[in-house]
């Protein structure tokens, strides 16, 4: 990522999460470890709903583009951090410290719009079940996967070029294990509104609409719900959505308390925490929450590590 670098500031220090050798080694190992089934996870879910053709369905099409969409989020942030602790060297240069933050940025936003587009995907097979068929045709869900793309390339790409104007005046310790755009803000030494302005709006809506339309698409099946007379149907729309609003939860959760509440109201310590448990727990643990609780799912795993007849490779 090209920029104009507005300061003599050619690099940055990434301090990582600890500075004690120990805990160095053991976070090495947990994120290597975490990477690796992060990767090996979605991967099998990918494989999975590409090649079971009772899979071919918009709820595991989206699906698999989420999956991909995680393999790309956690492979922005955690080979560079696990290069630093082999190396021993935690410098990065100002071009690919802000190609770090372009990539985050528009993961983070394509996730964000896919979890919505799955939140209504949901909402027209439970309360438009007739009309399921004659929505979601293949058309349409390419479509909404191709705005999710071209929407967060946009916001992303404006919020990295704009950060090519801002001016760092010689101290370039980031207390992050990875270029993010409110560390990067906090070391400019030139005015950063228009950067501030933009995180609040576009970027806002980038996350804020997404959410929204979460809000109401399960306003819309909770009451849905609550007309089914069985039991049983109950529970099997809950398992349904059970996956997804706890991935929602968790995105959300951490994706609001770093960028849109005040600084002052949290620690970087805080913002660290949040943002692992957003940009790797999570993609780690999509797909033992989308197969645990998915029989679908879990049956076309199992024929994908076995090799069954019926299986179409």
């Amino acid at each position: 990522m090209e920029g104009g670098n507005q300061s003599g500031v050619s690099e940055f220090i990434l301090l990582g999460l600890s500075d004690q050798p120990e805990q160095q080694r053991l976070l090495f190992f947990l994120f290597f470890i975490m990477y690796l089934i992060t990767g090996l996870g979605n991967l099998l879910i990918m494989l999975a709903t590409n090649f079971d053709s009772r899979l071919h369905t918009p709820m595991y099409f989206f699906l698999s583009n989420l999956s991909l969409v995680d393999i790309g989020f956690t492979s922005t942030t955690i080979p560079k951090m696990l290069n630093n602790h082999i190396t021993k060297n935690r410098m990065i240069p100002y071009d690919g410290c802000l190609t770090q933050v372009f990539f985050g940025l528009l993961f983070a936003g394509i996730d964000n719009i896919l979890l919505a587009t799955m939140a209504y995907d949901r909402y027209v097979a439970i309360c438009n079940p007739l009309h399921y068929s004659t929505v979601m045709t293949p058309r349409v869900c390419a479509l909404l996967v191709l705005v999710s793309w071209s929407w967060s390339f946009t916001n992303a790409l404006t919020e990295t070029l704009l950060l090519t104007r801002l001016s760092f005046c010689g101290h370039n310790e980031i207390p992050h294990f990875f270029c993010d755009v409110n560390p990067l803000l906090k070391l400019a030494c030139s005015d950063t509104f228009i950067n501030d302005l933009i995180i609040n709006t576009v970027g806002a809506l980038t996350v804020f609409l997404p959410f929204i339309e979460i809000l109401i698409s399960y306003a819309h099946i909770f009451m849905a719900v609550m007309k089914i007379s069985s039991v049983s149907g109950k529970q099997k729309v809950f398992s349904t959505c059970g996956s997804h609003l706890t991935v929602v939860c968790l995105f959300y959760g951490t994706i609001i308390g770093v960028y849109f509440s005040p600084t002052s109201t949290h620690t970087a310590q805080q913002d660290i925490a949040a943002a692992v448990m957003y940009t790797v727990v999570t993609p780690m643990l999509n797909p033992f929450i989308y197969s645990l609780r998915n029989k679908d799912m879990k049956g076309a795993l199992k024929m994908l590590i076995t090799r069954k007849p019926g299986f179409t490779l």
